[in-house]
């Protein structure tokens, strides 16, 4: 119990530091914060009340991957009827369907009643899967996993983002209550833009390092498998130096950020390969890159990352020269052009690259432009025999003077 207690603390403490320069920010976002406390509370409880924990420990692993596969599907069976409510509720000429309306609304009340109870064991189960490969992988004290994984699969909080317009930054990142339309959202980032000539962005996170740490809802368990090892990361490294300078400056950001992605997508891959091996993707496989595998005689497929990398690179260099304005302009130029090659994104601006950038762990750097701090990560990982002893080489850093030291 001291140790939930004083990860709770941790989770209190780990706010970005207070700017006394943006004190009246709060007026624009004070009602609409995320309240941690209140959710770690009530996630805990449902944990340590829930009678089904530990049920997994009875199951065979076939039995066990074929009710997570189930409950992935139930997902998708909600997620139908929630289209199709929200259809019959936009649609004029559907409105008047009140009988379908209330029909469907009482089936998807019904689905989602279904779907919380068996994710609860679900969540157990995944929780297991993964414990238990991190403690093949060396994590384990005693045969223990130390902090205990767990994590709830929930909404998760918006990420209000705030950099300066004159280079690509954090000054503040706010956790907002989850919900927020477009509208909504370019709403608080015009006021923050008019109010103090900053950038802001309001975006969505797939995992939180709470704890339990928060994952997003989703069907594909690729990416759910990777989630959650990725947020535990977060949690294990907050007990070392790196960790426990997560909010210290964007360097540090990147390294934690960039380990954990690395450490997450390994451990996924494990878990996926022992338990799910009919779904593996190719693009957790090493070696294996989707956007340059292609049939023959196909052309190469537009690729984000490439073109993502150029777009910052630019960004970067119109700034360094003062050209702000040019620079957002520039910006909404090529959010339009990833919007004509499929890819929707709502706003590119300075704080979209002091978000993004920080996730640094595949070669060709993306929205990080050219920032070595994802390279020398990355190379720290080749140069590591495995994933324990890369792990306990970065968790000492402290910058990233330190993160070049270790590499020679």
């Amino acid at each position: 119990m001291l140790l939930y207690i004083a990860l709770m603390l941790l989770i209190v403490s780990s706010n970005v530091p207070f700017d006394s320069s943006l004190s009246s920010l709060s007026n624009f976002t004070r009602w609409d914060e995320f309240n941690y406390i209140s959710w770690v509370a009530s996630a805990l409880f449902d944990k340590f009340s829930n009678a089904t924990l530990g049920l997994e420990r009875f199951i065979d692993d076939e039995t066990q991957a074929e009710i997570v596969l189930k409950y992935l599907d139930q997902i998708g069976e909600v997620e139908r009827l929630e289209r199709r409510l929200e259809e019959l509720n936009s649609d004029p000429n559907l409105r008047k369907r009140t009988g379908e309306i209330a029909a469907v609304d009482t089936r998807l009340q019904e689905k989602t009643e279904r779907l919380h109870q068996y994710g609860r064991i679900a969540e157990s189960i995944l929780q297991n899967q993964t414990e238990r490969t991190l403690v093949e992988m060396g994590f384990g004290v005693g045969g223990q996993l130390l902090p205990p994984l767990l994590f709830k699969i929930t909404d998760l909080p918006l990420n209000l983002i705030i950099s300066p317009r004159e280079n690509i930054s954090t000054l503040r990142s706010i956790s907002l209550k989850p919900g927020m339309d477009a509208l909504e959202k370019e709403k608080l980032e015009d006021a923050i833009f008019q109010g103090f000539q900053l950038s802001g962005l309001v975006e969505p996170v797939g995992g939180v390092g709470a704890y339990p740490t928060m994952v997003s809802r989703t069907r594909d368990i690729n990416w759910l498998t990777d989630v959650i090892a990725h947020e535990w990361f977060h949690n294990y490294l907050s007990f070392f130096p790196l960790g426990v300078r997560y909010f210290e400056n964007d360097t540090i950001r990147s390294i934690n950020e960039t380990t954990a992605n690395l450490s997450g997508k390994e451990v996924g891959r494990r878990v996926m390969i022992r338990f799910y091996p009919a779904y593996v993707s190719l693009y957790y496989l090493p070696g294996r890159d989707p956007a340059t595998v292609l049939p023959e005689g196909r052309q190469e497929a537009f690729n984000f990352r490439k073109q993502m990398r150029e777009t910052r690179l630019v960004v970067d260099y119109l700034l360094s020269v003062g050209e702000i304005e040019r620079a957002e302009s520039y910006m909404e130029e090529r959010r339009n052009f990833f919007w004509q090659n499929g890819y929707r994104i709502r706003k590119i601006n300075q704080a979209y690259f002091a978000f993004y950038g920080s996730y640094n762990d595949t070669p060709g750097g993306g929205a990080a432009g050219d920032d070595p701090v994802g390279p020398a990560v990355q190379e720290l990982r080749k140069q590591s025999p495995g994933l324990k002893g890369f792990i306990d080489q970065v968790k000492r850093v402290k910058s990233f003077d330190e993160l070049l030291t270790e590499l020679e």
